[in-house]
């Protein structure tokens, strides 16, 4: 793919989601999501194999019918109410499609199946192009709805989305498809919360994307897609082993990374509203996720010690390009100290 034609699609990426993040009408918001979906299927195409175009046409026939049922909720409610507005989705069957239309866009449960597949067939900076940027857009407008949502619907899709992430994660040894089910299981908790608290989902989501960019962006560098290959990158950095174990960690939930903020926060704000139950089976799901975590954590740290081996080492590639990931990496793990900060 050439440079130019990667800038364009780069533009169409971005500008997709910021049409429909800043959008005021349906079809707007629409149009973005159009443009976006359309300019990342070259990115999951581009590697030239059997599995990249499986990923495409799953994406593709995924979002396309999700975009459907969004755009016969929106009209379904222009035509109840005559208006085009975002804000003005009042009518009770035309919320609960866009409810499903955006949660098979993010890819949460009970609509979930893709996410995993598409990321097996694609290359790792594309799994983190679609498990970060292409949530966002969803996530925005479903905080925009979040009133006009049953809390009924949104809590069911977020507990079986923690329930699914947990238990299709354990027994996986492809990191993808691992990374696939943290991220419906993260959704769980988003869209559980994006009930009774807008503000703390969008907090959450956003920590999400903060401790899974350099995960990704590591096991780019060290060019790891198992767990078998994970268990080996102390021979390439000791310290990016490290890292990845301490990240999944975070991601899990466990004090006193990063992690563990927007889960208690949640937690704290589920029991103010009366809801204990669902809190207690909350932190039951997380038990189920945590086991997975651990699973890699272990294998990481404990199975395979850098001692000096008779098989041959990886070749420690020098000054390589990780700024990124070194200002990225203090701040996915010890961000704790900002709870006292933050309203709720």
């Amino acid at each position: 793919m050439t440079p130019a034609s990667m800038t364009i699609i780069s533009l169409s990426i971005i500008t997709g989601t910021i049409m429909t993040m800043s959008s005021s009408n349906w079809l707007m918001a629409w149009i973005g999501l159009e443009l976006n979906m359309l300019a990342i299927l070259p990115i999951i195409s581009k590697p030239k194999t059997t599995r990249a175009s499986e990923a495409t046409t799953k994406y593709f026939l995924t979002q396309a019918i999700a975009s459907a049922m969004m755009l016969l909720s929106s009209t379904i409610n222009a035509w109840q109410t005559g208006s085009w507005d975002i804000l003005e989705l009042k009518n009770k069957f035309s919320t609960t499609i866009m409810a499903l239309s955006l949660m098979m866009k993010m890819g949460a449960a009970p609509i979930h199946f893709w996410l995993p597949e598409v990321l097996q067939g694609t290359t790792l900076q594309t799994a983190l192009l679609i498990t970060t940027w292409q949530k966002i857009a969803p996530v925005t407008l479903m905080y925009m709805i979040s009133n006009n949502i049953q809390p009924t619907i949104l809590v069911s899709a977020g507990i079986l989305s923690m329930i699914i992430g947990g238990l299709g994660g354990i027994n996986q040894t492809q990191l993808r498809k691992t990374m696939a089910y943290s991220s419906i299981n993260n959704l769980g908790w988003t869209i559980t919360i994006m009930a009774f608290s807008p503000n703390m989902a969008l907090m959450n989501i956003f920590t999400y994307i903060l401790m899974t960019t350099p995960i990704f962006l590591m096991m780019t560098t060290a060019s790891t897609k198992t767990l078998q290959n994970l268990a080996t990158t102390w021979t390439t950095s000791m310290t990016m082993t490290l890292s990845i174990a301490l990240l999944m960690l975070s991601t899990s939930g466990l004090p006193p990374f990063t992690g563990f903020m927007p889960k208690m926060l949640i937690l704290n704000e589920l029991v103010s509203q009366k809801l204990t139950t669902l809190a207690t089976l909350a932190i039951m799901t997380s038990l189920i996720s945590l086991l997975f975590y651990l699973r890699i954590s272990y294998l990481i740290m404990m199975l395979t010690p850098p001692t000096t081996t008779p098989s041959s080492t990886k070749w420690r590639v020098q000054n390589q390009k990780s700024q990124p990931m070194t200002m990225m990496v203090p701040t996915a793990l010890f961000i704790t100290h900002l709870i006292p900060a933050i309203p709720y």
